[in-house]
């Protein structure tokens, strides 16, 4: 994340890269408006990037000014991804039949399972799914949104991770 380490970086120097309890010098800025404004805007310059990313590899637009609620690992039916998805559907039953608010969240899990793993297939399949129910809702547009990023990679994560508003990693 070249862009917060330059703020950072401007702020106190080179030093947190190789020595991380220099971010400590930090606790004075937390308190700045000019700072907060900065990292505001590098998350969501971020945050429009990942969002422009999932448009061209899935086809949905999302809120930016959402919470982007993020988890990419490998899939297994142990982890935490089936976990994210029945929380989509307890957001989603809130907003469509409950008529509950809630914070506009963009849900975003990505991950690979392995050729021969069918049950993590599986967890791709219902979090697609899910997927296709919720962003294809009219009644829940621009409050909640659910994607799988397809061919999860190191390139992706480089795109994906600094985008997050809450990283579940």
């Amino acid at each position: 994340n070249r862009s917060l380490s330059a703020a950072i970086e401007k702020r106190i120097g080179k030093g947190f890269t190789t020595h991380l309890e220099e971010l400590a010098k930090l606790a004075p800025l937390a308190k700045d408006p000019g700072f907060q404004q900065e990292l505001w805007q590098i998350k969501q310059e971020h945050k429009a990037a990942l969002a422009r990313m999932i448009s061209h590899a899935v086809g949905v637009r999302l809120n930016t000014d959402a919470l982007f609620d993020v988890q990419v690992k490998r899939i297994h039916e142990y982890k935490r991804q089936l976990m994210c998805a029945l929380h989509v559907i307890v957001l989603y039953r809130r907003l469509r039949f409950q008529n509950r608010e809630i914070l506009p969240s963009v849900v975003v899990i990505g991950g690979k399972a392995a050729p021969g793993y069918a049950r993590a297939k599986k967890h791709i399949k219902l979090i697609n799914d899910i997927a296709a129910v919720v962003n294809n809702d009219p009644t829940v547009a621009g409050r909640l949104a659910c994607v799988f990023v397809p061919n999860y990679s190191v390139s992706r994560a480089e795109c994906i991770i600094p985008g997050a508003n809450l990283s579940e990693q």
